[in-house]
């Protein structure tokens, strides 16, 4: 598997995730402070939900949320690696999504992907 492809629709880098990370080495320590930190307004995160094998992955185990990303559900009916590939980038559902939960890192990576692609 190339760097890019694991690259969410979104942006994030799964090799820099929490949850993915925290899967991967069974860190306890790690699912206790993402719970903490990624709890919210939508109610409290447990530390056993601080598990993903990369939502670009069908058929395997999410971040809870990643389920209903209507980013994710667009990229996968498109047939997209991500959402830099898309004719539409960057769209109203990425942009609600990146201003949702701060993430100007990960739309960083899809715009320099996006300018490696000519």
């Amino acid at each position: 598997m190339t760097q890019e492809e694991l690259i969410a629709f979104c942006g994030i880098d799964c090799l820099e995730c929490p949850a993915y990370i925290a899967k991967r080495t069974d860190d306890v320590e790690l699912r206790e402070k993402t719970a903490q930190e990624w709890s919210g307004s939508e109610g409290p995160i447990k530390p056993e939900e601080i598990n993903c094998d990369g939502c670009i992955l069908l058929d395997q185990e999410l971040y809870r949320f990643c389920n209903d990303c209507q980013v994710r559900i667009c990229g996968f009916e498109k047939g997209l690696q991500n959402c830099a590939h898309c004719n539409e980038y960057s769209c109203e559902k990425l942009e609600r999504l990146w201003d949702m939960f701060k993430m100007t890192e990960t739309k960083k990576t899809l715009d320099n992907i996006r300018s490696n692609l000519v």
